[in-house]
């Protein structure tokens, strides 16, 4: 088992301004780890590909969940300090349970095996900053949808999500790094 108590997952449904966090942590000089879905999302689309979440889910479920322990697996090299990751393993756990993919027990297995800091910061709904655009297609329902999922996914893996509240960019940061 992999426990990484200076890796931080900040997590929750799709457009609710987590990306936009994890930039403001990285120009403050923070080692933070991309969202794997969106990049997996314009990967497949450059090469028009199929494991795409409105194509193939479960294809694109499998690249995230790889993707995902990737990205720990990398973050492990880099710094002793705080590292933030833009999603975490859990959150192509969630997906799958979300879109009814049922999973091998070996992946469930892996999201016991590679461990974050149990605090984990969670982005809630929030309308008034949510936007579709070419790599997120979910309404608003859907969002809200996928975010219960992840509470509860992360929840039931016993980590302990701490909602961040809403709020400027730069206090949202503010409430992050308090926390830790």
């Amino acid at each position: 088992m992999f426990h990484k108590s200076n890796f931080f997952v900040i997590t929750g449904g799709p457009g609710v301004g987590k990306t936009s966090v994890i930039r403001e942590l990285s120009n403050r000089g923070y080692v933070c780890m991309e969202e794997d879905a969106r990049r997996i999302i314009r990967e497949q689309q450059a090469k028009k590909g199929d494991a795409l979440p409105w194509k193939d889910k479960r294809s694109y479920t499998m690249h995230m969940l790889q993707s995902a322990i990737d990205s720990y697996s990398k973050a492990s090299t880099l710094s002793d300090g705080p590292i933030f990751f833009d999603r975490g393993i859990l959150d192509a756990i969630g997906y799958a349970a979300l879109e009814c993919i049922a999973l091998k027990e070996s992946y469930i297995q892996l999201a016991r095996q590679y461990v974050y800091n149990p605090i984990v910061f969670f982005f809630s709904p929030w309308r008034d900053i949510y936007e579709t655009d070419q790599e997120r297609k979910q309404s608003w329902q859907e969002a809200c949808a996928t975010s219960d999922m992840l509470f509860a996914t992360y929840k039931n893996f016993g980590y302990t999500p701490i909602e961040v509240p809403m709020g400027s960019i730069a206090q949202r940061v503010e409430f992050i790094l308090t926390q830790i």
